[in-house]
């Protein structure tokens, strides 16, 4: 077992936590949006944002005060090995599921050029195929990985800027806001908005690999919300605006959004940024995620095969196989809302167990108490948000969180043989 060299600075941190948070969302909710909350829904974005932020700025303050690799499962340690163990694998199950979604949103977009690609066997092997490529250019290095991340997220960025402010600019005056909804219908949507903001901790991951983590972490989650919540709100005012009817395809709406503006020409560039995008997500989870089983490899909470590194490359070559298989089946068997909420669930708990181990960080830093009440505020959104799942996401979520147990004790009963 090795440690992992740090090559990770600011811009590639950035890299990790935009493509996390900016992923299939925003190709994938604008019309569901737009049909649930009319002119309103831009608004969403904000709103949730603001309400994010009361779990983002007490979760940084955890992060600054933990510089080693594999996030959730360092800060659950403080609360004891198993908590440890349990919250870095309810954290890898949210970045699983997370990934198996956005497999699927790439599948209905390449569908528009090919219809075959989300139906039948044709899309098992367009998963199976991503998810292995992106396990291959993972283990071939991290800065090869980081390069590549930072390369995709320009190509999926850009073109939605540009085509948001088009539409936008063509489109003047823009409708006004439909009345507030009620508190029950906002609830109802409030799993799956999340949704388009978790992913902003990919970045603390890696920490052991990041240089000075302490500072280039947080900024690099606030710089990442910033622009996420500018984007999200300008894409989604956009769409309302230029298809006040919604558009033709509920699975790929922002297809419709580039062939208002720009004809076919228009529907290739949104739908080249969607793969830019969507792809840089998937390369973003599977850069950091692994790194989850191999810090619980290195501690000796799962066996010791995921803590392995491939010594050419630097890489652990083994979690990142591990991650591929668990993530292509996933991919297989489910569909993009039911992963996504499962994804959040599980993120839920992950926040709000992280916000509460800042009392207990190493060092023990100086509390103040406005740590106390923005923590206990950010903990209580986390319990609020996970209230609003469905019993079926919550039995999908202890059924995976189970199977980690089962590798928890088999690397127990190694660690007991060699003692």
């Amino acid at each position: 077992m090795t440690e992992l060299p740090r090559r990770i600075g600011l811009i590639g941190a950035v890299a990790l936590a935009f493509n996390g948070a900016v992923a299939a969302s925003i190709f994938a909710l604008p019309a569901s949006l737009a049909a649930d909350f009319g002119t309103f829904s831009p608004l969403l974005f904000p709103i949730v944002a603001l309400a994010a932020m009361l779990i983002i700025i007490p979760f940084s303050w955890t992060v600054a005060a933990f510089p080693q690799s594999g996030g959730p499962a360092a800060y659950g340690a403080v609360f004891g090995r198993f908590m440890g163990f349990e919250l870095g694998w309810i954290y890898y199950i949210a970045r699983a599921t997370a990934f198996a979604a956005n497999a699927n949103v790439l599948t209905a977009y390449l569908a528009r050029w090919f219809a075959a690609a989300d139906q039948g066997a044709v899309r098992i092997i367009i998963l199976l195929f991503a998810t292995a490529l992106f396990a291959a250019v993972n283990i071939a290095g991290v800065r090869k990985s980081i390069a590549l991340l930072a390369g995709l997220t320009v190509l999926k960025a850009v073109p939605l800027f540009i085509a948001a402010g088009a539409a936008l600019a063509l489109t003047v005056p823009w409708p006004a806001p439909t009345p507030v909804p009620t508190l029950t219908e906002f609830e109802a949507g409030l799993l799956i908005v999340f949704y388009a903001f978790v992913g902003f901790e990919s970045a603390v991951i890696p920490a052991g690999e990041t240089r000075n983590p302490s500072s280039v972490l947080p900024r690099a989650i606030f710089l990442t919300i910033g622009v996420t919540t500018l984007l999200y709100f300008l894409v989604q005012l956009a769409f309302v605006s230029a298809l006040p009817g919604g558009g033709l395809d509920d699975k790929a709406p922002l297809i419709d959004l580039g062939d208002w503006l720009a004809g076919p020409a228009g529907a290739t560039a949104l739908t080249l940024a969607a793969l830019a995008s969507l792809a840089g997500s998937l390369h973003g989870i599977m850069t950091s995620t692994p790194r989850v089983s191999y810090a619980l490899g290195m501690r000796g909470d799962l066996p010791a095969w995921f803590a392995r590194v491939q010594p050419r490359f630097e890489t652990p070559a083994n979690s990142i196989l591990f991650f591929a298989l668990v993530t292509g089946a996933l991919a297989v068997s489910g569909s993009f809302v039911w992963l996504a909420v499962v994804s959040t669930l599980a993120r839920m708990i992950v926040y709000a167990v992280t916000i509460a181990a800042l009392s207990r960080a190493p060092g023990r830093p100086r509390l103040h108490a406005i740590h106390y009440v923005l923590g206990a505020i950010g903990i209580a959104v986390c319990v609020w948000a996970a209230a609003q799942a469905d019993a079926k996401a919550w039995l999908t979520l202890g059924a995976l969180a189970g199977t980690g147990i089962v590798l928890y004790v088999v690397a127990r009963g190694a660690r007991i043989t060699r003692s």
